[in-house]
C-alpha cells in the first residue's frame, strides 16, 4: 500500500501541542505563519509519499552493497537524494546564517516523521547530518563552521558520529581510538569504529566523520575524550573535497532491518582529524549530537508506528474473514468489525498518535530553551528526550508487532510488508542509547539530580489540565479521571524512587525503565487529553468535525485503555525491585 503522509494530525499538532503560542513571538521564528509551515509540509509530504516511500521494499529487498572498500547504493536511492538536495530539504530548521531556512523544530519533527515513514533506511542519512550540524553549530570553531556547515546544510556533504568500538559499546570510557598532535596543528588519527551509520556510502560528495578519540596523555575513562572532524576527503582551500583520507571502509553490517542503511566499520589509519573546541571534553560534545539524534530516534519510532498503523488498517478494511459475533449478518465480514481488531487497530493509533503528540510538546520546549534559556524550561526539555527516546521506540515495536498480527498468517509473510516494520522497529530502542541508558539517564541525571524538581513540575502542568478536563463533557471529564489515576502512580512511583535512591541505589535503578514508561505513558495520555480539549474547541466551532471527532475518541481510548498501565509499572517499582535483585541465573 502507499504510505499517506498525515499532514493534518502534524499541523494540528504544532498549531496545539508544540507551544507555539510561545515559539511564534520568539524572534527566530517571528515570521512563520502556520500557513507557511502547512504549505512547507505538504510539499515534503509529497516528496516523501511520491518519490521516498517506494524506495522501501526495493532498499530492503537489495540493501547496501559493499564491494573492494566501496559502497554503493541503489540507483534509485541516488538519484532520489539527488532530488533531496535540490529541494534543500536537508535545510529546514538549521539557521540562515549558515543556508537554513531557519524553520522551527516542531515542523522539523514532522519532517524527521514523514521521512522516516516512508523510508527509514534513506531518512537515516539526513538524521545524521541534522546531529552533526547541531554539534559544529554549538562547538565548532568560525573556522570549522564556515569549512563545513554550509555544505552540510545543502546536503552535499553528509555526517557520521563515530562513538562505538569492538570492545566499547556504551561504555565510551573503554574508547582507545588514538589521536597524535602533529605539528602543523592537526591531529593523526588511528582505531577502528563500527555500527557507523552510513559511514560509507556514494550519496555524497564528501563524508564528514565527527570521532571520539583519545589523546596520549589524556586522563583515563570518559573525561579523556577528545572529538574530532575527520573528513572522508579532505578540503581543499577553495572548500572543495581534495585527496582521500585515510579512512577505510572494511565492511558493512548485514541487518535485520534498515538493510539500505549502511552501517560501516572505519578503520582510521593515521587519518587527518581536526580537534573540535578542547582536548578532554570530546563525550561532553559529542551528546549535543547523541542528543539530537536521540530525541530524532524518538520520532523514528512515531514514523514505524504510522507506517505499520496505515498498513493494518488498510488490510483490516479489505480482509474478509468470519461473521460477526452479534449475529448481525450470516455472511463473513471485513476483520475491521471484529472487536478485537478494532482494538488494536486503536491501541496502535492512541500510541502513534500520543508519541506524536508527545514529541511535537518536547520540540516546542527545546525550541524555547535554546533560544530564551530559562531554567526551568531548559531542564524540562532535558526532562523529556530521553522520554521520548525511550517511550516512542518501545511502542514502536509493540506498534509494529501488532500489524503483523492484524494480519495474521499473511503477516508472517514478507510480500505484505508488515514484517519489515517489525524488523526496521527493532533497532529503534536500541541505538543512540538502549532504553535502560535512556532510563538511567532520566532516572539519575533528571531526577535525583535536582530532587525530583522537574519531575515535580511536569506533574504540576498535568494537575493544570485536570482541572480543565473536569469543566468539559463526559468524554473530557473521562479522561481526566484516568489521567489524575495515572498521575498519581507517577507522583508515588517518584516518591518512593527518590527515597529508596537514598538507601538502596540497586533498588531504585531496578525500576528505573518502568519508571520511563511510566512517565511516557502519562506524558502521552497527558498531551492527548490537551489534544482532546483543543479539539472539542474545534469541533464546538464546526472545524473539520470528523477529524476533530476522531482526536477525541483517540485520546479517550488512550484513557481507559492505556493509562491505567500506569498503575501496573508503579507495582513494579514499589515492589517488584527485591524479587529482580535476589534473583539467581544459575545453571
Amino acid at each position: 500500500m502507499s504510505y499517506q503522509p498525515p499532514v493534518q494530525d502534524l499541523m494540528f499538532c504544532i498549531e496545539h501541542l508544540s507551544h507555539w503560542d510561545t515559539v511564534s513571538v520568539l524572534e527566530a521564528y517571528s515570521e512563520c505563519a502556520l500557513s507557511d509551515l502547512d504549505a512547507v509540509l505538504q510539499a515534503y509530504a509529497r516528496f516523501c509519499a511520491e518519490q521516498v516511500a517506494p524506495l522501501s521494499r526495493i532498499g530492503d529487498t537489495l540493501g547496501a552493497r559493499f564491494d573492494g572498500g566501496r559502497v554503493t547504493m541503489h540507483e534509485g536511492h541516488a538519484r532520489t537524494y539527488g532530488r533531496f538536495v535540490e529541494m534543500g530539504w536537508q535545510a529546514l530548521t538549521h539557521p540562515p546564517d549558515h543556508g537554513g531556512m531557519g524553520l522551527p523544530r516542531a515542523l522539523g519533527a514532522a519532517a524527521v516523521e514523514m521521512l522516516n515513514a516512508a523510508d527509514m533506511s534513506f531518512g537515516l542519512c539526513p538524521l545524521l547530518t541534522d546531529g552533526a550540524i547541531e554539534a559544529l553549530l554549538l562547538t565548532g570553531s568560525e573556522e570549522q563552521k564556515a569549512a563545513y556547515l554550509e555544505p552540510l546544510i545543502e546536503g552535499r556533504w553528509s555526517g557520521t558520529m563515530n562513538l562505538t568500538e569492538p570492545q566499547a559499546g556504551s561504555d565510551l570510557g573503554r574508547v582507545t581510538t588514538k589521536a597524535m598532535r602533529r605539528a602543523d596543528g592537526t591531529y593523526g588519527i588511528t582505531g577502528t569504529k563500527i555500527f557507523i551509520t552510513y559511514g560509507a556510502h556514494d550519496l555524497t560528495e564528501n563524508i564528514i566523520h565527527l570521532v571520539l578519540a583519545r589523546t596520549p596523555d589524556a586522563p583515563v575513562g570518559p573525561k579523556g575524550l577528545s572529538l574530532f572532524i575527520v573528513p572522508q576527503n579532505l578540503v581543499e582551500p577553495d572548500g572543495m573535497p581534495g585527496a582521500a583520507n585515510a579512512v577505510n571502509c572494511v565492511s558493512i553490517e548485514h541487518k535485520l532491518g534498515v538493510r539500505a542503511s549502511p552501517t560501516a566499520v572505519l578503520d582510521y589509519d593515521d587519518a587527518t582529524g581536526f580537534l573540535i573546541g578542547e582536548e578532554n571534553r570530546g563525550l561532553e560534545y559529542m551528546f549535543i549530537m547523541m542528543n539530537a539524534a536521540r530525541f530524532s530516534v524518538g520520532v523514528q519510532g512515531i514514523a514505524i508506528s504510522e507506517r505499520a498503523y496505515q498498513r493494518a488498517l488498510a488490510y483490516a478494511r479489505d480482509r474478509v474473514q468470519s461473521r460477526p459475533v452479534n449475529g448481525q449478518s450470516k455472511d463473513a465480514v471485513p476483520i475491521i468489525d471484529h472487536p478485537d481488531v478494532r482494538r488494536m487497530l486503536l491501541r496502535m493509533r492512541s500510541l502513534t498518535e500520543g508519541g506524536r503528540a508527545m514529541a511535537a510538546s518536547t520540540a516546542g520546549l527545546l525550541d524555547i530553551a535554546h533560544h530564551k534559556g530559562d531554567p526551568e524550561t531548559v531542564a524540562l526539555a532535558e526532562f523529556m528526550v530521553p522520554v521520548v527516546k525511550g517511550f516512542c521506540t518501545e511502542r514502536a515495536v509493540e506498534v509494529a508487532s501488532l500489524g503483523v498480527q492484524i494480519h495474521g498468517g499473511m503477516g508472517f509473510i514478507e510480500e505484505t510488508g508488515a514484517a519489515q516494520h517489525y524488523r526496521d522497529a527493532r533497532i529503534l530502542p536500541i541505538y543512540e542509547g538502549t532504553t535502560a541508558i535512556q532510563a538511567n539517564d532520566l532516572l539519575g541525571r533528571k531526577v535525583m539530580r535536582d530532587r525530583g524538581e522537574t519531575a515535580r513540575r511536569f506533574a504540576a502542568l498535568i494537575s493544570e489540565t485536570e482541572a480543565q478536563l473536569a469543566c468539559g463533557d463526559a468524554s473530557a471529564q473521562a479522561i481526566g479521571t484516568s489521567l489524575a489515576q495515572a498521575r498519581g502512580a507517577f507522583e508515588a512511583a517518584l516518591d518512593w524512587l527518590l527515597e529508596n535512591s537514598r538507601k538502596d541505589i540497586d533498588a531504585a535503578f531496578a525500576g528505573s525503565v518502568p519508571f520511563l514508561m511510566l512517565t511516557g505513558t502519562l506524558a502521552a495520555g497527558w498531551k492527548l487529553a490537551q489534544g482532546a480539549l483543543a479539539a472539542q474547541s474545534a469541533r464546538d466551532a464546526g472545524q473539520n468535525t470528523a477529524f476533530m471527532t476522531r482526536k477525541i475518541a483517540t485520546a479517550l481510548f488512550f484513557a481507559q485503555h492505556i493509562l491505567p498501565e500506569c498503575a501496573t509499572e508503579k507495582t513494579r517499582i514499589l515492589h517488584g525491585s527485591q524479587s529482580l535483585l535476589d534473583a539467581t541465573f544459575a545453571v
